[in-house]
């Protein structure tokens, strides 16, 4: 049996304790490994046997609780904007007629106005408010009740209600309260104040919560929403959905790129800052790769669709960062653990506090005795114990894609905050990954080499002009290297015939020097214009060949001793040139490690170079540490001896080799332009495809855990010090007593800033 993930929408959520209740409902049932639910997102992941059970099961357990269960079924939209503008709407309808009634509640309560002041008109100003505006309180702390649990609101529901009826009472029937030698007293003003304060922290935490999903928004608004196709030799505009693989779009300037695909035909250039995070536009001819929801630039051009749908980088980057909003980091497992018997333990503390008034407080002890009861109820509330890790959770995700960093889940966002050490695979991560040729050396006539040409020998740009031809069939990097270098300087390239590719990575070709343009001096046999005999290769190629390079073996030894390769171009069996070619370090890699030091990370190197190229380069890179001739199979091992250092581990790599190793690293990172397999064996995925970006995944971990390390301190801080105040325990001691009403906007105010206090994240530089 092969497990199932789901997700779905959990509606009717307010505090931590309701979160907790879904989750240990969820993970109760049969079938269920493991159940994750997001307060802020109120969405729940769920990993279950689809053989024992499934959403109908999940749906019954959450309604049983008090909740509700909506599966999402749309593909890629924004599933809840409309809910919660419907829900936002409402509540702040509900607080605008609360504070409407309020006002003048206040005024009566605190003013001796012979109309405000009328417990009667109190009472009808006041009933809406409690019963009307305050509704969605009460029934949810029934609904808790109802399945033997408590949350938020059945604090809110229970503080409110108390000071209600006993005003009510007190309006109605004063001669209970003078019969017990009570003068009665109202306090119309705490139970409508609190509800209007309440609902306004709502309504200001609702709207800051939608700001937490504005990086999804922003990714979901990218996605085009038709395309221009050829179709029966017709170009047609057809919705988004229509489009398949294979298809022949056509993609004007000015437009969003549809879909991920490779050009065919035009040239133009594309802004891709949405995926990189780089402002830069890119240029694009036929072969290069586009990807939908990037913007053309200039030209015009066709595209053969690849990816379409949910398989377009863009949507696949949206579930990331959906996934990693949904996940929970473990940190969050100490507030959890805290709000499964938190609300429990505030009702049990009301209630001694209460008693303890009423039996040993001044007079009038029972008046104090509700005050204070009420007091610690509201102050207490755990909205903001709740809100204190997914909110920055989800806005630390949402300004990684934002920058160009996939982080799969929580946890490792969590735990990348703790690397101390990061591996970097050489090939393709610290370098370009493709050979480059950085020098060209020419020799002649037996003579010793000079990096100075020899004046009856070629010029640097015949030597290319000669190699390149002779290497435009060629499939290895090193020809292919040779033949950019020519392309770039707009060499021509020359007829050529019999050519071979030789075993060890060498050519062998005839060159027709004729035509060219300027014309080629002469060689030892072809003549001017005559054809050549070119022999491309490294020095093992050139002594199986009988080609003496016995004048060029000390310019070998120190091109290789600059982490370099030397090959080789025999004309005639003659050598005329050495190429240096490197793997040249990517741009940014030097600035990314040397910033990775500053922050005290131990930067390791891993490259399957000889000792010597891999000291050069270390060298070259600033990296202190490296292991050389290290085999694919073999980085595992390195990975695994660097963590029984005792260093939490990241691991940096782009190819199919390095899957294992980033798999069994503490940290997982791919660079993005690698292969898909180390992107799925990766926790963190960089779309850039440069070590800046490692950088900048490290700093938002550090910045994400800072912050929800203050939202829990000032989510703990106020209840250990809110609590006892509101208690009265510093009464005795000429200290104040917590008014009820002082508490709700403490109690509101706690939530705001919380969530405000994540949204700081989005404004932070990386």
């Amino acid at each position: 049996m092969k497990a199932k993930l789901i997700d779905f929408s959990v509606r009717g959520m307010t505090c931590a304790a309701c979160s907790s209740a879904v989750e240990r409902a969820l993970r109760d049932i049969p079938g269920v490994m493991s159940a994750v639910v997001n307060l802020p997102a109120e969405k729940a992941t769920v990993e279950f046997m689809p053989e024992m059970t499934g959403f109908e099961a999940f749906s019954a357990v959450i309604k049983e609780a008090g909740y509700s269960a909506e599966q999402i079924t749309e593909e890629f939209i924004d599933r809840e904007r409309e809910q919660r503008e419907k829900e936002f709407n409402e509540l702040r309808k509900r607080f605008i007629s609360s504070a409407i009634l309020t006002a003048p509640i206040i005024i009566g309560s605190m003013i001796a106005l012979p109309v405000l002041s009328n417990w009667y008109l109190l009472f009808l100003l006041a009933t809406p408010v409690q019963f009307w505006s305050g509704l969605r309180f009460h029934k949810a702390a029934i609904s808790a009740l109802k399945h033997r649990t408590t949350n938020m609101n059945t604090l809110i529901s229970v503080g409110t209600s108390s000071a209600y009826i006993y005003s009510l009472v007190a309006t109605f029937m004063p001669e209970l309260f003078f019969k017990g030698g009570i003068t009665p007293h109202v306090y119309f003003d705490t139970s409508a104040t609190i509800i209007t304060l309440i609902l306004l922290g709502r309504l200001l935490e609702a709207k800051a919560k939608g700001k937490t999903s504005d990086a999804i928004r922003k990714l979901m608004g990218l996605q085009a929403k038709t395309a221009f196709v050829i179709r029966d030799g017709e170009e047609k505009n057809i919705p988004i959905g229509e489009v398949t693989a294979g298809d022949i779009v056509i993609v004007k300037p000015g437009e969003r790129i549809p879909v991920d695909g490779e050009v065919i035909d035009g040239y133009s250039t594309t802004d891709e800052s949405m995926l990189t995070g780089e402002s830069l536009p890119l240029e694009k001819s036929p072969g290069d790769k586009v990807f939908g929801g990037t913007v053309n630039k200039a030209g015009s051009f066709k595209l053969r669709a690849l990816k379409v749908g949910k398989d377009t980088a863009l949507s696949q980057i949206i579930r990331l960062v959906e996934e990693a909003q949904g996940s929970k980091a473990p940190i969050q497992r100490l507030a959890d653990k805290v709000a499964s018997v938190f609300v429990p333990t505030v009702i049990g503390i009301a209630v001694i506090t209460f008693l303890a008034w009423f039996v040993f407080g001044p007079k009038p002890s029972f008046t104090l005795a509700l005050m204070n009861f009420i007091a610690v109820l509201i102050i207490a509330c755990p909205c903001a114990l709740g809100l204190a890790t997914p909110t920055a959770i989800m806005v630390g995700t949402g300004k990684g894609a934002e920058n160009g960093i996939l982080i799969r889940d929580a946890g490792a966002l969590e735990l990348s905050h703790k690397i101390e050490a990061v591996i970097l695979d050489k090939t393709g991560t610290i370098t370009k990954g493709e050979p480059e040729v950085v020098d060209i050396i020419i020799t002649g006539n037996g003579q010793e080499a000079s990096p100075s040409p020899i004046t009856h020998s070629l010029s640097s740009d015949e030597v290319l002009q000669i190699a390149a031809s002779a290497e435009r069939f060629s499939e290895h990097p090193v020809g292919a290297a040779i033949v950019r270098k020519a392309v770039e300087r707009n060499i021509e390239l020359l007829e050529i015939s019999n050519f071979s590719a030789m075993p060890g990575g060498g050519i062998k070709a005839k060159v027709k020097i004729q035509d060219s343009n300027p014309p080629l001096p002469p060689f030892a046999k072809g003549g001017r214009g005559g054809i050549i005999d070119v022999f491309i290769g490294n020095e093992g190629m050139m002594r199986r060949g009988n080609i003496n390079i016995l004048t060029v073996e000390s310019l070998s030894e120190k091109i290789s001793s600059e982490a370099k390769t030397p090959v080789f171009m025999a004309v005639d069996n003659e050598i005329k040139a050495v190429f240096s070619i490197a793997d040249t370090i990517k741009e940014g890699s030097l600035e990314a490690i040397s910033e990775m030091k500053k922050m005290g990370i131990d930067v390791i190197m891993l490259t399957g170079d000889h000792q010597n190229t891999g000291r050069a380069i270390a060298n070259e890179a600033g990296i202190d540490r490296f292991f050389a001739e290290v085999m694919p199979d073999q980085k595992v091992e390195v990975v695994r001896k660097v963590k029984a250092e005792g260093k939490v581990t990241a691991m940096v790599g782009d190819g199919i080799n390095d899957a294992p190793a980033l798999a069994e690293a503490d940290v997982g990172i791919a660079i993005g332009t690698g292969a898909d397999i180390a992107i799925e064996a990766s926790d963190i995925t960089l779309i850039k495809g440069n070590l800046k970006s490692v950088v900048d995944a490290i700093r938002l971990s550090r910045l994400t855990i800072t912050t929800i390390k203050q939202n829990l301190f000032w989510a703990f801080f106020y209840n250990v010090v809110g609590i006892p105040v509101a208690a009265g325990l510093l009464y005795p001691f000429g200290g104040p007593l917590l008014n009820p009403m002082i508490a709700s906007a403490a109690m509101a105010f706690s939530s705001v800033s919380v969530v405000s206090n994540s949204l700081r994240l989005r404004k932070k530089r990386l």
